[in-house]
């Protein structure tokens, strides 16, 4: 079924801040927080420092009617820099590629940055800043 999630980016304190919203909201994560150690290694990708390794590379918790924020830690050693602007992102999980596909075209026109919908391992992924400077990802998760 189709949902939208709000993604948040950390500069290495998401376990600390989810550990927080769990709390808050009195809820238990959809699923164990993945680390980075726990993905396969992206070809061309920087070896990981053992503590860049078990910071958090995906972790998602319900909060209200069924809104759910998820989240990852940023790696300055992969060339992520957390700035105000790229602390969150709309998340669209559509039920197919091909409404995948057509969102990403319909909001990344005149976008300024953009990486087009395709397989990962955990699922269909892409992302975009559309001309509004607003952050879109496009996910379709694996069914393991």
């Amino acid at each position: 079924m189709a949902s939208v999630a709000i993604y948040l980016n950390f500069q290495g304190n998401a376990e600390e801040a989810f550990n927080h919203y769990k709390k808050v909201f009195g809820t238990e994560f959809s699923n164990p927080p993945m680390r980075f150690k726990d993905a396969p290694q992206q070809p061309g990708a920087p070896p990981l420092s053992e503590a860049e390794q078990n910071k958090i590379a995906h972790v998602a918790l319900p909060i209200l009617a069924g809104i759910q924020i998820m989240g990852t830690d940023m790696l300055e050693s992969m060339g992520h820099k957390l700035v105000e602007g790229n602390n969150f992102t709309i998340s669209l999980n559509p039920d197919t590629k091909e409404e995948a596909d057509q969102m990403y075209k319909d909001l990344s026109e005149g976008a300024t940055d953009g990486v087009p919908p395709h397989d990962e391992f955990w699922g269909y992924w892409g992302t975009c800043k559309d001309r509004f400077g607003i952050r879109w990802m496009f996910n379709i998760m694996k069914q393991w």
